[in-house]
This record gives structure tokens, C-alpha cells and sequence, in this order.
């Protein structure tokens, strides 16, 4: 994993799962465990789907930089039909919230691009290739 990559996972991870401390507190607070076991949940998925994002992006760009958009646009629909899945799944579930669950997936979400994109502006990457050699033109 690029270094970029790592401070970009780290700088959105930490604070989504801050967030998902958060929700789980008011979760439980609000709707006792089952409230609790919702926001827990919505938390893991958040940080699961987009960190398996990074790192698939990560790993495509680093192996054949050419397929990075089709793994990204991959990545993306594999997760939305797993969002999908794991909705009708957990949508009887009696064991959690379903409010707290949805509530704390949009909460995280938010909070993960907040960061991501806060990371990748404050970032200083290259966008040209630097030139090796004699530093003469061809």
C-alpha cells in the first residue's frame, strides 16, 4: 500500500470510528442494547466498505495503473449490491436497531468522506512524472 493510500485510510478511519463511538453511546442511550448493536454494526459496515475500497484501488494502481477506474467502478457496485443484501437480510432483524443502524451507516459515511477528502487536499502528490536521466530534452 502507498503511503498515500495509508494516511488516507488512517485519516478516515480514526475519526469514523470515533463517530461510530458516538452513535453507539447515543444508540444505547436511546434504545437500550439492541440501539447499541445497530450503530456497532452500521459502524463496521461503513469502515469495512470503504476500507476494502482503498485498499482494492490501492492494490490496482500499484499492480496495472490502467484498470484503477474499472476497479473502482467495480468496487462500488459489488458494495452497493452487498448494501443492498445486507438490507433485505437485517431488515426483520429483532435483535438490533434498524433505525440506529441506518442512522449511524449515513452518519459514518459522512463523517469517512468528510476525512478522506480532507486528507487528499491537504496531500501533496505528484501529478507529473518526474523525469530521470541526464535531465537533458530527448
Amino acid at each position: 500500500m502507498e503511503t498515500t493510500d495509508a494516511r488516507i485510510l488512517r485519516g478516515a478511519a480514526i475519526p469514523t470510528l470515533l463517530a461510530g463511538a458516538v452513535a453507539l453511546a447515543v444508540g444505547g442511550l436511546l434504545a437500550g442494547a439492541q440501539g447499541a448493536v445497530g450503530a456497532a454494526l452500521g459502524t463496521v459496515v461503513v469502515v469495512v466498505f470503504f476500507g476494502i475500497s482503498i485498499l482494492a484501488v490501492s492494490y490496482s494502481a500499484r499492480v496495472n495503473p490502467q484498470m484503477l477506474m474499472p476497479v473502482a467502478m467495480f468496487t462500488y457496485l459489488v458494495k452497493v449490491f452487498a448494501m443492498l443484501g445486507l438490507i433485505a437480510l437485517l431488515r426483520d432483524a429483532s435483535w438490533m436497531n434498524g433505525r440506529a443502524f441506518g442512522l449511524t451507516v449515513l452518519g459514518c459515511t459522512a463523517v469517512w468522506l468528510a476525512f478522506e477528502i480532507r486528507v487528499f487536499v491537504k496531500t501533496k502528490m505528484l501529478y507529473v512524472e518526474p523525469v530521470s536521466g541526464s535531465g537533458k530534452g530527448s
